[in-house]
């Protein structure tokens, strides 16, 4: 088996989850416009991405060939690329300031000073471009390598006294904004006014917003809270004990703030899977799989086992949140989910609710029921209950076939295959998490489409 590169510019910082307090849905922030991971992550685009990206715009820096900062001519592409990597400025930066400072990206006829000052490096109200010590800042390339170079060093003398940190408040526009990180401080002693930054705001969230799958796991940079992304929103984890009981921490991809609050919020997720709750008028439940399963009678309980002080209270709010699944009654076999083995064939099926559901690959077993014990039982046992559909590897799962080099994402019940390894690492998966799984354990999997970095698509 080929051995599975490892990342090794991303990493997780794994935290014990606060109770996690709603985040309202993307709405401008003046001290939090990006994070300092969005302005400092200088490999999020190649020279052919940035070249590419030019070319889906109206604007002219597709085709343009300048001088940059040493004075060789280049394409625009090389010379973006060419400033982020030697400052390490991420250059999704640095194209939305083109935009923001004098329209390049999108202008489709722009002037010849749109492009002598591209990002109004040295520009002000009380400065004169034609100061000669100001016309040494003159030319794209110049302006390009300027601009990242100063926000690196702004980055990384934040504590020098009169720059712009994190964590001070400070008057702008006429009112008091608290800096949440340096990106936005870095922002703001570049620009100095709300106006300019919300431009930078609008533009960043327009160009790159990413969309992750349907069972992704996401954290904000140096947050506490884990959350879930399902049917496009995302719902907050509310305990430890929520998460380990649906999910394994190593598959949490660390995003920026506010790259997570660009998704609406969803209805948080309290309880531990198969958990015993109770209404305050004695209505017990089960939770199963995001469904609540009603408990027929008191007769039930009893006879299945289970003993009224483990319920936990549930309040009518949270009982709406739920989907309601079929009651549980003396006839229900399984309400929590078994894996059931034919002592004769030797095949395992995963049986709840009466119903059997054949696993036909041992490593659909081990992803989706990594703790649950396998019983043998006789072939009439297993006779009683109607045959339904295989089981799939779950949603959120990363997996590589054995017998090929693809990787893909399982979402929505499909395996969507990721492009190439540079989207992968792009997404901030790890390659650590990759599954190894048969063919066999793929067959029953309709393929989706293709994952990509949503700048590229």
């Amino acid at each position: 088996m080929e051995k599975i590169k490892k990342v090794l510019y991303l990493f997780l910082i794994i935290a014990f989850l606060a109770p996690v307090l709603p985040v309202q849905a993307a709405d401008f922030n003046p001290g939090n416009i990006i994070s300092d991971l969005d302005l400092t992550n200088y490999s999020t685009m190649t020279m052919n991405d940035i070249q590419n990206f030019l070319n889906k715009k109206a604007g002219t820096l597709k085709a343009l060939i300048s001088p940059d900062v040493n004075g060789v001519s280049k394409l625009a592409s090389e010379i973006i690329y060419q400033s982020a990597q030697e400052h390490k400025i991420n250059p999704m930066f640095l194209l939305v300031m083109l935009q923001k400072e004098m329209s390049l990206i999108e202008d489709p006829s722009p002037k010849s000073t749109q492009y002598d000052w591209a990002m109004g490096y040295g520009v002000c109200d009380d400065c004169s471009v034609s100061d000669p010590k100001v016309q040494t800042l003159k030319g794209f390339g110049t302006q390009v390598d300027r601009a990242a170079g100063v926000q690196r060093w702004f980055y990384d003398n934040a504590a020098n006294g009169w720059l712009k940190k994190a964590g001070k408040t400070y008057s702008v526009s006429g009112q008091d904004v608290f800096m949440e990180n340096q990106a936005t401080a870095n922002l703001y002693n570049y620009t100095p006014h709300v106006k300019g930054n919300y431009n930078f705001w609008r533009i960043w969230n327009s160009w790159f917003s990413q969309k992750y799958p349907d069972g992704t796991l996401l954290q904000g940079e140096n947050q506490p809270g884990v959350w879930l992304i399902q049917n496009g929103l995302r719902r907050a984890f509310q305990s430890k004990a929520a998460l380990l009981s649906r999910y394994d921490l190593k598959s949490i991809v660390i995003v920026s703030v506010s790259e997570l609050e660009k998704y609406e919020l969803g209805a948080p997720i309290k309880y531990p899977n198969f958990s015993l709750l109770t209404t305050d008028d004695g209505t017990v439940y089960m939770l199963v799989n995001e469904k609540l399963k009603k408990f027929e009678s008191k007769e039930v309980l009893r006879t299945l086992g289970y003993n009224p002080e483990e319920f936990e209270l549930i309040t009518q709010d949270e009982l709406a949140t739920y989907e309601l699944g079929d009651p549980i009654t003396l006839a229900s076999s399984y309400p929590a989910g078994a894996l059931l083995q034919d002592k004769k064939t030797g095949g395992v099926y995963y049986v709840i609710d009466g119903n059997k559901y054949p696993i036909i690959a041992k490593e659909i077993m081990q992803i989706n029921f990594p703790k649950m014990k396998i019983s043998a039982v006789s072939s009439e046992e297993l006779d009683k209950y109607p045959r339904l559909d295989s089981v799939k590897i779950k949603d959120g799962t990363i997996v590589k076939s054995k017998e090929s080099s693809a990787v893909y994402v399982i979402a929505n019940g499909l395996k969507m295959p990721i492009s190439s390894m540079e989207v992968f690492e792009g997404l901030g998966y790890k390659w650590s998490n990759v599954k190894e799984v048969s063919e066999k354990a793929l067959s029953n999997i309709p393929q989706g489409n293709y994952l990509d970095l949503d700048y590229k698509q």
